[in-house]
This record gives C-alpha cells, sequence and structure tokens, in this order.
C-alpha cells in the first residue's frame, strides 16, 4: 500500500518557493553569513551551501501538516549550513520551521519547543563565556536566542490567543445553542398553555351544544327542543365570546386573560353546569388563595363538570373545595357506571390538561373510579404569602 503525503497548503508552497529562491539569489550573488577563512567553514564555495538551503526549504512543504517532521529535519539542514559558509535564507527558513512547529504541532510540542529553545539560549551563552572568558562569547547565546527562542515564544503566543478565540466561540455557540432551546422550551411551553386556555374556554360549552342538539334532534316534543334550542343558543354566544377573548389575548401577545377567572366564578359555573342538565352540588370553604392556584382550580373545577356532563350517570355531581395542610383540596366527584356511550365526544386533552395545571403548581392530581364514583382529586399548594 503506497504511503500518500499531505498535501502541503498553499501558503506552506509559496514560503518554500521564495526561500529558495531568494536563497538562490543570495548565494548568486555571492553573500553569504561567513567568509571562507571562517575556523568552522569546513565547506567553502557555493555548492555546498544548496543542498542546506534546498532541504530547509522542502521542509517549508511539510510546517502545517507535519510540523515536527519539518522541525527536526531543518534542525539538521540548519546544523550543516554552519560548516559552509551559510545562507541567510535558509536560517530564516529554520526560524519559520520552529515558529510553525510551536504554532501548528501537538499541544506536547507546543509546550517543549519554547523550553528547550530557551534552554539552548542560556546555554549558549553561559558555556562559551567560562569556556573562552571573553565578552563577545554571549553573542552565540543571543544568536541562538534570535534564531530559536524568539520564534518559539512567539508562535507560543500566538497559539494562545488562536486556542482562546476558539474557546470563546465555542461558548458562544454553546450559549447560542442555549437560548434556543430555552426559547424553544418557552414556544413549546406557550403553545400547551394556550392549549389548555383554548380547551378549558370552549369545551364546556361546545359538550352543551352536541348534547342539547342531540336532544333536540332525538325527542319530538315542541317544549323539549325549544328548551334544548334555547340553551344551545346560550351556550354558543357564551363560546364565541370566549373565543373573540382568546383570539384578542394571541393578537396582542398578553400572557394571561385580561380577566382571569377566579373561584368566585364557582357559583356561576355551577349554575351553567345546571342549565345544561347535571345535578351539582357544591361545597366551598376555601377562602383566599393566590392568582395561580384560583385559575387551575377553576379550570380543573370547569373541566370536571364539563367531563361529567358528557360521560356521567344520571345522579348528583359534588364539588367540594377546601384547605387542609398548606393545600387547597379539590375533588368532583359524579356517578359512574355502564353507559351507552359519550353524551358528547372526548378527545381525553381535559384530563391532561388538569394534570399538567397542578404538576405546573407542585401540585397533585388523581382521576379515576372509586366505587361507584368517578373521583377526581387535585392538591395545589398554597404560595407562602396566601391569607389564612
Amino acid at each position: 500500500m503506497a504511503l500518500r503525503l499531505p498535501r502541503p497548503h498553499r501558503f506552506d508552497v509559496f514560503v518554500a518557493v521564495g526561500g529558495l529562491l531568494g536563497g538562490l539569489l543570495l548565494t548568486g550573488i555571492g553573500s553569504t553569513t561567513r567568509p571562507a577563512s571562517d575556523p568552522v567553514t569546513l565547506f567553502d564555495g557555493p555548492w555546498p551551501i544548496l543542498l542546506p538551503l534546498t532541504v530547509t526549504a522542502a521542509c517549508e512543504l511539510l510546517r502545517r501538516t507535519a510540523p515536527r517532521t519539518a522541525l527536526l529535519t531543518g534542525t539538521a539542514a540548519v546544523c550543516a549550513d554552519v560548516v559552509t559558509q551559510g545562507s541567510l535564507a535558509t536560517v530564516l527558513m529554520f526560524t519559520d520551521l520552529v515558529y510553525a512547529a510551536v504554532l501548528y504541532g501537538s499541544p506536547a510540542s507546543a509546550r517543549r519547543i519554547p523550553w528547550i529553545t530557551g534552554l539552548l539560549t542560556v546555554a549558549g551563552s553561559l558555556v562559551p563565556l567560562a569556556v573562552w572568558r571573553v565578552p563577545q562569547a554571549l553573542l552565540i547565546g543571543v544568536v541562538t536566542g534570535i534564531v530559536a527562542f524568539a520564534p518559539a515564544a512567539t508562535g507560543w503566543i500566538v497559539r494562545n490567543h488562536r486556542d482562546a478565540a476558539e474557546a470563546a466561540g465555542l461558548r458562544a455557540e454553546q450559549t447560542a445553542l442555549l437560548a434556543e432551546m430555552d426559547r424553544a422550551q418557552a414556544v413549546a411551553a406557550e403553545r400547551a398553555r394556550m392549549a389548555r386556555e383554548l380547551h378549558d374556554l370552549v369545551a364546556n360549552h361546545l359538550s352543551a351544544i352536541a348534547i342539547h342538539s342531540t336532544a333536540a334532534l332525538s325527542i319530538d316534543e315542541p317544549g323539549t327542543s325549544e328548551e334544548a334550542l334555547s340553551v344551545i343558543r346560550e351556550n354558543s354566544v357564551a363560546g364565541l365570546s370566549e373565543m373573540r377573548r382568546l383570539i384578542g389575548i394571541l393578537r396582542d401577545g398578553d400572557g394571561e386573560p385580561s380577566a382571569v377567572p377566579s373561584l368566585d366564578g364557582l357559583a356561576a359555573l355551577v349554575d351553567t353546569a345546571r342549565a345544561n342538565g347535571l345535578d351539582v352540588a357544591l361545597e366551598a370553604g376555601h377562602g383566599q388563595v393566590p392568582t395561580p392556584v384560583e385559575l387551575a382550580a377553576y379550570r380543573i373545577v370547569q373541566e370536571s363538570l364539563t367531563n361529567a356532563l358528557k360521560h356521567a350517570c344520571p345522579g348528583r355531581v359534588t364539588v367540594t373545595l377546601t384547605r387542609r395542610d398548606g393545600h387547597l383540596d379539590i375533588r368532583v366527584t359524579s356517578p359512574y357506571g355502564e353507559r351507552g356511550g359519550p353524551r358528547a365526544p372526548g378527545s381525553g386533552a381535559g384530563l391532561t390538561g388538569m394534570r399538567e395545571r397542578a404538576a405546573l403548581l407542585g401540585g397533585t392530581f388523581e382521576a379515576g373510579p372509586d366505587g361507584g364514583l368517578w373521583a377526581v382529586h387535585a392538591a395545589l399548594p398554597l404560595a407562602e404569602g396566601a391569607v389564612e
């Protein structure tokens, strides 16, 4: 299986070609870093300079895709350049390899290279000074610092800024994602609230209309039909009024209806249920309770009476509200038994809405058969500021 080398970045190709051409130009005009008479120059003339120059230029092609390999190979090339008359282009390209190794290399390499080049700079200053004991020996350390430590430190600074910018961008994306999730949850909660309001406001009237229209169609008695049509008209007008109010709320963007139902309206609610044909008894000893609890309790009683109108057997429906142990206790019972079917169709959304209302206030909700009765029981906690 053939080994495919990574394709070099376009900028790296420009750097390699520019460095090679610049080095060839300097060599052609005889510009070198050391004279042929320098003691460290083992190979004089222009040709020995070209080998380190070409190898370093080739390493520039790998500065981004394989920075560690490029630095190791470039270090060998710059060491070979020392024993020739030297090329400034080779040295400059080596400094870029050090910089790229810190910037694009692994985190471990990015931490180690500045330390290694720093130690080499210190050693390059102290060891020659200790051996030769002349101030000029410090120039070796200065050159080492310029060629190795300075680009490594620059790469470390640039990398830190880049990592910080990436982390800030990631945090911004996470914040935007959380904000979008919060917005979606708020929209879902608002849709659920409006669905509960729509169901509770209209279902009672539509159920009464369905039941009395069935009676008007099935019973051939003028008096009964007239009474049923009267109830149908009253519920139609009331339902239409509630729908208009709800549509106004949606258009205006208000969070709550302008007139929030309260427990003071339970008597009128029970009277409406009686007019629709239910035998209802109300026992209320709740006192004053917080507004959210009032709204939830009113809607639970309203939906329970609607369900009793649709599903209950003939008999008395009892609504009881009491305060007990810091809770508002709501209990609605209706006769339960075998029937031919509901007097009006239902979707089951009413029980779901009552359960959601209780859960939003941290309360409990239960509904089901209890002996010969169908019992709805909710316990809603009262706020600390509630009046006892």
